[in-house]
């Protein structure tokens, strides 16, 4: 039944590997630490083991190929086994049903079967359907040979119970309990809203019988409810318009108004226009005062450079010494062209207004004079003497000094026009301000009267918007209480010709209508219709029921009849169990005798008698007492299980292991080891068992016995490199001897 494994990533084996299970015993062999028992846990890890544990590891990361120095780590870990399913032993109309788990470094497992996302509780019905239980019967991993003697009582009988393929039983006994709490808590719902719906109910009959006075009411409602909402309307229609009219009117003589008292008596602009005059009246006073002021020191200045350029003219006549030298023409000629030529530059200069420039000119004219000198051996060092050289500079300063008097007279000119006009200004707003204030007057009073004319309107339209909203809400009651028909009328084009108090007591006749058919329950036909619902709820409830109760009754036939199988089937496999364990015990042990026994692990008479939960734990203590072995071995007088040996427990766990496998026998059987502790008598003694078990189940079996590995077909060798990593070796036995031959 079971063809291959495949493996990636999963411990030790790194790289894929596929181990192929054609023939009925397969024996998986290697050196300590090689990766042998790694297949076992391989087993574990597809079928679903959920204990890290048992696994021989903490984590799930710690399932995953860890990485060498040479192959580096996997991502994840995925185990798949494909299964011969031809003759359907598994619930699936498929040939071949490949069951496989794959888990990640976050911890998170896939379970898939045929490529196809599934769940665990997927894998377990499945392979329980199979006798592949959870309790992991079928594989004994190293270590563990004696894993069901040091067990309590209660697993013992869970394992005996897996072995026997009773788990269909308890999943089939398990899914009815839970359907059965449901039902009973469906019934019990049911229950509660039939008790809810009753006096619902009743108070419905009675609103019906209600509906059945107020249909009188209704009419007479509707014909009243026409005649006032058709007047009121036509009515409110009419003032709005009215007062529209009136409030537009009265709202356009208030812009205008408004408009014309904004021009002439906004005071940010009657303030604005006052300050700018005056700032600009004492603008002008100021650029007038200061003027004057610089135009007096100009003519301060003016007179001090005159009186030094007198006292400076006085000196040189007074110390002038030497005649003039003789000149040529031509020297002379050039000097004067030379002059006429910066005196160009000086005017362009002053009309430019650049001193700078006027300066350089006379300083070119100075030095060319001076050059004729000096090259005509003139009998002083310089042309100039120092009172010739400041008269220059005084003559230059006094003519600077004239030209800025003339500019700052002409500005004062300017500046006093302006302030004249300035004056003049300001004079002529404090003229019209007489004429504008009594203007201003005007349109105050009439803007005050069209505010007011605005106030009523809008006081008569919040009057007529209250009497609209009242109207409204008057309309939605009605429809409420009387239906559509009593808003349904024509629209009046006049209205009639009567007091508005003949409409008010068309009102208050209305409104004692309203309060007449509320109190009879109005004209509402969803309480007719609610009562007709809640009738029909309250039958299909009662037929629910009295289904759910028939469910109930059937779930416990089911549960009962279950219960039933389970005990008959568990008593007649604990039977054949007996008779094999005894039978393989005494095959190992030479003599002897062994047997299963029941027996409660607690006595329910000591469990006490208070609440619920304890009631229920001593009906299972006594409905499921556990399995206790009782063993005597040959020439030994044992009362315990403790008190037999390493090789005692070894050889009673095979038996049992064995004999359990032998009445059911599962589609495989792993064993890791469980032949360590065994001599050579006994080795050949578990080598014959191993043939016989294999006619009915097919066995892998991790082995470091000789004897072992000759009652196998297949020999799988495990090794490993230097990097870590397990790699396979393997040999057919049936080939091996042909080629031997």
């Amino acid at each position: 039944m079971l063809k291959r494994l495949e493996i990636v990533g999963f411990k030790s084996f790194a790289k894929k590997t596929v181990l192929d299970f054609s023939n009925s015993t397969t024996a998986i062999v290697g050196p300590n630490g090689s990766g042998k028992s790694n297949v076992a846990e391989a087993f574990r890890f597809a079928l679903g083991e959920q204990s890290m544990k048992s696994m021989r590891g903490k984590r799930a990361e710690d399932l995953i190929w860890g990485g060498s120095h040479s192959v580096p780590r996997a991502s994840r870990a995925a185990v798949s086994v494909i299964f011969d399913n031809s003759r359907r032993s598994f619930k699936i109309d498929f040939d071949e049903v490949a069951i496989e788990r794959a888990v990640f470094r976050d911890g998170t497992s896939e379970y898939s079967i045929n490529g196809s996302r599934v769940r665990l509780r997927d894998i377990e019905e499945l392979l329980a359907g199979a006798n592949i239980g959870e309790t992991s019967h079928h594989i004994i991993s190293q270590g563990e040979a004696d894993r069901i003697l040091l067990s309590s009582p209660r697993e013992r009988r869970m394992m005996l119970e897996d072995a026997l393929g009773l788990k269909v039983y308890e999943f089939k006994k398990r899914e009815a309990e839970k359907k059965l709490v449901k039902t009973e808590e469906n019934i019990a719902q049911v229950n509660s809203l039939r008790r809810e719906l009753a006096p619902h109910l009743r108070f419905l009959e009675k609103q019906v019988e209600k509906l059945e006075r107020a249909e009188t009411l209704q009419k007479e409602l509707v014909n009243s409810a026409q005649t006032y909402f058709a007047i009121e309307d036509a009515y409110l229609a009419l003032e709005k318009s009215k007062v529209a009219v009136e409030k537009r009117n009265a709202e356009e003589r208030l812009v205008f108004a408004s408009a014309e008292l904004d021009r002439i008596a906004d005071p940010k602009s009657a303030d604005s226009e006052t300050m700018q005059r005056t700032e600009t009246l004492r603008n002008a006073e100021r650029e007038v005062s200061e003027l004057s002021a610089t135009r007096a020191a100009l003519s301060r200045d003016i007179g001090r450079v005159e009186g030094a350029l007198v006292e400076v003219k006085r000196r040189a006549t007074a110390t002038a010494r030497e005649p003039y030298a003789k000149v040529p023409r031509e020297e002379l000629e050039a000097l004067h062209n030379e002059v006429e030529k910066q005196v160009e530059s000086a005017l362009g200069a002053e009309r430019e207004g650049s001193i700078e420039a006027l300066r350089a000119a006379l300083v070119a004219i100075r030095t060319a004079v001076k050059f004729l000198f000096n090259r005509h051996n003139a009998p002083r060092d310089d042309y100039f003497s120092d009172e010739e050289d400041a008269a220059f500079k005084l003559e230059t300063e006094r003519a600077t000094l004239a030209e800025k008097y003339d500019a700052t007279s002409i500005a004062l000119e300017k500046a006093e026009a302006a302030r004249a006009r300035a004056r003049e200004a300001m004079l002529a707003l404090e003229e019209t301000s007489h004429e504008i204030r009594r203007r201003i007057l005007d349109f105050a009073q009439n803007k005050a009267h069209e505010e007011g004319e605005i106030a009523k309107a809008d006081a008569r339209e919040y009057e007529l918007n209250l009497l609209t909203e009242e109207l409204e809400r008057n309309k939605r009651e009605v429809l409420a209480i009387g239906g559509t028909t009593a808003v349904s009328y024509e629209s009046l084009q006049s209205l009639p010709k009567e007091d508005r108090k003949t409409q008010e007591e068309r009102k208050r006749t209305l409104e004692r209508t309203k309060i007449r058919l509320e109190e009879a329950g109005g004209m509402n036909e969803e309480i007719r219709q609610e009562h007709k619902e809640v009738s029909e709820r309250e039958k299909f409830l009662a037929v629910e029921l009295d289904d759910l109760a028939k469910s109930a009754s059937g779930l416990h036939a089911l549960i009962d009849d279950l219960n039933t199988e389970l005990a008959k089937h568990f008593s007649e496999g604990l039977s054949k169990v007996n008779a094999s364990f005894n039978e393989y015990f005494a095959l190992m042990f030479g003599g002897g005798s062994a047997r299963l026994t029941l027996k409660a692990e607690v006595d329910p008479e000591e469990l006490g008698d208070e609440g619920e939960d304890t009631e229920e734990l001593r009906d299972e203590v006594k409905e499921r007492p556990g399995i206790e072995i009782a063993v005597n071995l040959p020439k030994k007088k044992v009362r315990s299980l403790m008190q037999l040996s390493g090789g005692e427990r070894a050889l009673t766990s095979i038996a049992l292991i064995f004999a359990m496998s032998q009445v059911n026998p599962p589609p495989f059987l792993i064993l890791d080891e469980t032949d360590a502790a065994l001599d050579e008598a006994n080795s050949r003694r578990y080598g014959d068992m191993i043939e016989n078990l294999a006619k009915k189940s097919q066995l892998i079996v991790i082995t470091h016995n000789r004897e072992t590995m000759s009652r196998t077909n297949i020999l799988y060798g495990v090794t490993m490199g230097g990097d870590g990593v397990s790699k396979l070796l393997s040999v057919k036995f049936e080939e091996a001897v042909a080629v031997a031959k």
